[in-house]
């Protein structure tokens, strides 16, 4: 679906795996500064999605030099060919079945050129040959019996059906791929799938910025996910034995992420730990390069002189109501805090309706421990009303890439109390060069899912004022020396120069 084409063609095409322009901050944010900040290019965008019903409206004023807008819907039953029944040639259903076997085996070698090319998924197999032919069952049917006869045979089908399905979809997406001078991806998944082969096949340089490590996360995601039906019987499994068809889902995400640091002509990490697992996960190392995120400390600045010389006994956690944030241990965290500091709050900045089911567990958690009155759910605000009437940031997340909140928190000169994740511990207590650890600490860092040492760290902090203004000074002085926007625009404004001035001029 086009919603925006200005008939004119992208400098840089950006592939954006259920963010911008649909879901508010994290990437999307990253995306919309990158592209307001960089007004000389035009920029394109194709949206990869789960389904339509999953998303609102889109949440960013869109801007001008955004000349190309596409939204796909990836697992949208809407977009499969209607059901029918057919016959294919085995030899091509031969060949899904060894694609198969390469995911499973989690991408240890490079990945086929057969499966690297948009035209095996168009031409050579097609999606209703995947889904409708009789050999595509038998090669299901035949897989099942050879690998996984414990679980229902419904999962397994369902599964296989649903982890190959989107990269046909993806491989439809290039067809009507806008003109572009590069192609770039804020992570592996499949939005770097289809970047990795329209780089290869379009002869486009493939940039690919990783905000987390995306197989990592989607680790996290399948193994907690309750959408994957988890059948083994606990005799039949080792103690943390990951059930058959969640490790089938973490393999293909594996493979896919091998895919894309092979294709990419640059990795880019935020942050010096991330680029290290990147290498460890098989990264060519030479292509790898750090670019830390920045914020406008200049839009913070009233924010600053506005807040409070007495730290408000308000702790700000300000994030999506999402599992990977942990909202509830915040929650239980703050019952801590509570009493002890019976005047003290807890303020949750951020959307509640990417995961209801989530947010209604956390409402019920409050509920739970009477805290309807103390914890407070605010949706999404303008932070720089929010930061001059909270004490601290918070982030009780199990995982983060760089996480731009915690910026604009120093920026407005609060100090943070986060989860040892991502570049937390850098960011917080120094950790790009001598000088940046010289500035010292800027808040708290905490072992993750540990309420306890959350709340010791909040109420310290909201207790000591002479602590919280030296932390609030090495915060303000790490953001406007190391992470101020115009740096991190600089970086990218370079980087998309060095290849376009490579094959043409802008």
């Amino acid at each position: 679906m086009v919603i925006v084409d200005k008939n004119k063609a992208s400098d840089i095409l950006i592939v954006a795996e259920g963010t911008y322009p649909y879901v508010k901050g994290g990437v999307s944010s990253w995306i919309h500064s990158l592209i307001t900040g960089l007004s000389e290019f035009n920029f394109g965008v194709i949206f990869l999605g789960s389904r339509e019903e999953e998303y609102g409206d889109i949440k960013y004023r869109l801007p001008e030099n955004l000349t190309y807008l596409s939204a796909n819907f990836i697992f949208s039953d809407k977009e499969k060919p209607p059901p029918k029944i057919l016959n294919s040639d085995p030899e091509k259903i031969e060949k899904v079945r060894e694609l198969h076997k390469w995911f499973r085996r989690s991408g240890e070698k490079q990945l086929p050129e057969t499966w690297k090319k948009q035209k095996f998924y168009i031409k050579e197999v097609t999606e209703e040959e995947f889904l409708y032919s009789r050999e595509a069952w038998d090669f299901i049917a035949d897989s099942y019996f050879e690998l996984a006869g414990d679980v229902p045979f419904i999962d397994y089908f369902w599964t296989v059906r649903n982890i190959h399905d989107p990269v046909w979809r993806v491989a439809s997406v290039m067809e009507n791929m806008p003109d572009t001078k590069i192609i770039h991806s804020p992570s592996t998944g499949y939005a770097g799938f289809l970047s990795a082969m329209a780089g290869r096949e379009k002869g486009l340089p493939f940039i690919l910025t990783e905000h987390g490590i995306y197989t990592r996360e989607r680790k996290i995601d399948i193994v907690n996910a309750d959408w994957i039906a988890d059948r083994g019987f606990f005799f039949q499994k080792e103690v943390g034995e990951i059930d058959y068809l969640k490790k089938m889902w973490i393999s293909f995400f594996r493979g896919i992420g091998a895919f894309c640091y092979d294709s990419a002509n640059i990795i880019i990490s935020l942050f010096e730990d991330a680029r290290k697992l990147q290498i460890a996960l098989g990264a060519p190392e030479e292509k790898t390069k750090v670019i830390p995120n920045g914020v406008k400390v200049k839009n913070f600045l009233e924010a600053r002189k506005k807040h409070p010389q007495n730290p408000p006994p308000i702790i700000g956690l300000i994030g999506r109501v999402v599992p990977i944030k942990d909202i509830k241990t915040f929650i239980k965290a703050m019952r801590i805090v509570i009493d002890k500091m019976p005047k003290a709050e807890g303020w949750i900045v951020g959307p509640t309706d990417e995961d209801p089911d989530y947010y209604e567990e956390c409402l019920k958690l409050v509920n739970a421990l009477n805290l309807e009155n103390r914890v407070k759910f605010l949706g999404f605000q303008d932070l720089r009303e929010i930061f001059p009437k909270i004490g601290l940031t918070t982030l009780t997340s199990i995982s983060e890439g760089m996480p731009l909140v915690v910026l604009e928190s120093f920026a407005a000169g609060v100090p943070c109390v986060t989860t040892n994740v991502g570049s937390c511990k850098q960011l917080i207590y120094g950790g790009l060069n001598e000088e940046d650890i010289k500035i010292g600490k800027a808040g708290e860092i905490c072992h993750v899912a540990n309420p306890g040492e959350l709340a010791e760290a909040y109420i310290k902090l909201l207790n000591n004022r002479k602590l919280w203004k030296q932390y609030q000074k090495a915060g303000i002085s790490r953001v406007e020396k190391f992470y101020d926007y115009d740096m991190f625009l600089n970086n990218y404004r370079n980087l998309y120069r060095s290849f376009i001035n490579g094959r043409n001029s802008i």
